[in-house]
């Protein structure tokens, strides 16, 4: 991009343009930068007279960046982001004060996310959670709702992050009556998906996005039958399938102890199962603030035993 000699741009506009160009939204940067989207605007546009070109194309839903918007992000994104973290560096002895706000699937949080922040809770961080569905937490995470959110999907564009956490591996699982009944994993594995059509589905949704999960990667075929119950949280799954409601797929983490004890078995073993990859999102240029690069760093490290 040719440089105009002698102009002069405020770190603030710079800031702005940033922030813009990776929410792609006016509206969602001034939600980000606690401004108005008017103020927004003016910023953007005081900048691209001070540059003597356009930055963004404005478009019906958002903006898209013109190739000199792209060449100058692409230069200054990552000195803003080291000054932000020089600016934030004095705050590492008040971080463990500073709020957290933590999002993620209700079950995988409170089993795993918030149990492995502990020693940091104990240092005194302070942390607020909120759950939804994949799409739900990544747009609060792009809103500026929450600092750190736990996903399924991974994140596309550029103002959000990601970095694969962990997988997890599902389980077809039943209480050990039906699994008598059925003859056990031998006699599933013989039969293939016919074997399991007397055993009532349990479920998280309608739409079966496990048990759909399951069957398609395991038995190539997806399931026949509507589930006989659906509980919107993974442990009232499990807490049925205990009791003998029927069958059930569940991340292993979450019915491992429950396998341990006998109180619900795997109907089937099989040599590949089915996996699900989490991933740890984060804003653009937020780890610099040590209020969430040490949470991010201390659930990657914690991740790994998972």
């Amino acid at each position: 991009m040719p440089e105009r000699k002698g102009v002069r741009v405020d770190l603030a506009l710079l800031r702005t343009f940033v922030t813009v160009h990776r929410a792609g939204s006016f509206t969602r940067a001034a939600a980000l930068l606690g401004l108005s989207q008017p103020a927004v605007t003016s910023q953007i546009r005081s900048l691209e007279r001070q540059l003597g070109r356009p930055l963004f194309l404005r478009k019906a839903r958002g903006v898209t960046p013109t190739t000199v918007g792209d060449e100058l992000a692409h230069k200054v994104a990552p000195h803003l982001d080291a000054l932000t973290e020089i600016t934030e560096a004095g705050l590492d002895e008040e971080s463990a004060i500073r709020t957290l706000h933590l999002a993620g699937p209700p079950e995988f949080t409170s089993q795993r996310a918030l149990p492995a922040l502990t020693p940091l809770i104990d240092q005194g961080l302070c942390v607020r959670t909120a759950f939804g569905s994949a799409d739900e937490l990544l747009s609060g995470l792009a809103d500026g709702h929450h600092d750190l959110a736990i996903t399924t999907i991974r994140p596309r564009g550029a103002l959000l992050t990601a970095t694969p956490l962990c997988d997890e591996e599902h389980v077809l699982i039943a209480a050990p009556r039906w699994a008598a009944r059925l003859g056990g994993p031998a006699a599933v594995q013989a039969k293939g998906v016919r074997a399991l059509d007397p055993v009532p589905l349990v479920e998280v949704h309608e739409s079966l996005p496990l048990v759909s999960r399951y069957w398609t990667a395991v038995f190539d075929t997806p399931p026949a039958a509507s589930a006989t119950v659906i509980a919107s949280d993974l442990r009232a799954v499990l807490a049925c399938v205990t009791a003998g409601a029927g069958l059930a797929v569940l991340p292993r983490y979450l019915c491992a102890d429950a396998l341990d004890s006998g109180e619900i078995v795997a109907l089937l073993d099989p040599p590949v199962p089915p996996l699900r990859t989490y991933f740890l999102a984060t804003r653009a240029g937020t780890l610099a603030l040590p209020h969430i690069a040490r949470p991010h760093e201390w659930l990657l490290r914690a991740a790994v035993e998972w």
